[in-house]
């Protein structure tokens, strides 16, 4: 590994959704954006529903993207490791599922609106969240 790239495993409760080598990440934190490189101080943090951003700068290779619908990170020892409820890569992301889950989320906003049900509204904005950060990641 080069001085300057670190590990990056992303996992969720079905397995591996990615392992390999990056120069820098950028997600979304519950706290806001977070950019980590090599050596960065050791952390844990929650991770908002979003896309990270693995970087590999002066390795050839070009950045690739994974969208995460939460979870955590931690990084210690040059080593990121991700625990999300969900992610995928773009190409695995099925977009008429996700426009699906897009139009079901909002007609459950819709309806907790009008029954004034924060719970189900709550619940509804989530899933709407998930659907778009999806179809964001797939270029839809």
């Amino acid at each position: 590994m080069a001085e300057n790239t670190f590990q990056v495993t992303i996992s969720t409760p079905d397995g591996i959704v990615y392992n390999g080598n990056a120069t820098m990440l950028v997600m979304t934190t519950t706290g806001g954006q977070l950019g980590l490189m090599a050596n960065h101080q050791p952390l844990i943090a929650s991770l908002a529903i979003n896309a990270i951003l693995i970087k590999h700068q002066d390795t050839g290779e070009g950045d690739e993207r994974v969208a995460v619908n939460g979870g955590f990170i931690e990084f210690h020892g040059n080593v990121a490791t991700i625990a999300a409820s969900s992610a995928e890569l773009p190409e695995n992301i099925d977009v008429a599922r996700a426009e699906s889950a897009k139009e079901r989320s909002e007609a459950m906003i819709k309806k907790a609106q009008e029954t004034k049900d924060t719970a189900a509204l709550n619940r509804a904005e989530v899933h709407l969240r998930r659907a778009i950060n999806r179809l964001h990641l797939s270029g839809k």
